[in-house]
């Protein structure tokens, strides 16, 4: 997939790395449609831009990431968005979480990249 096929919403509760990913995104072509930094506002931007793709943080202050990728995952959204965990924390931290999850996998915040979201998506 061509990083310039595709929308992204990001979900997270730092305006910095909202700022920092949605620039990173935009440079490689991803359309970033939003961002959100709670469940019902991820579930509301999801319903409204039907993006490709959700990057969802996995702490979201005093909601869970793993909540958020699975409301996304049950909201009627059709199609359905591929969904990618981030953190600043180490893959091994979340491991059995994340693979138990709806997302299709996990990012290191310092690896985002076009890139690393392709190679995920295929």
């Amino acid at each position: 997939m061509r990083s310039t096929s595709f929308s992204c919403l990001i979900v997270d509760d730092s305006d910095a790395f909202c700022v920092a990913a949605r620039r990173v995104l935009e440079e490689a072509g991803i359309t970033v449609v939003g961002t959100a930094s709670t469940l019902a506002d991820a579930i509301d931007a999801a319903v409204m831009a039907h993006p490709d793709l959700v990057l969802v943080d996995i702490d979201l202050g005093a909601e869970s990431g793993f909540d958020v990728v699975e409301a996304l995952d049950a909201a009627a959204l059709r199609p359905k968005p591929s969904i990618i965990l981030v953190s600043t924390h180490d893959e091994e931290d979340f491991a059995d979480l994340v693979e138990t999850s709806s997302a299709i996998g996990y990012l290191q915040k310092f690896e985002l990249s076009a890139i690393s979201i392709e190679n995920m998506l295929r």
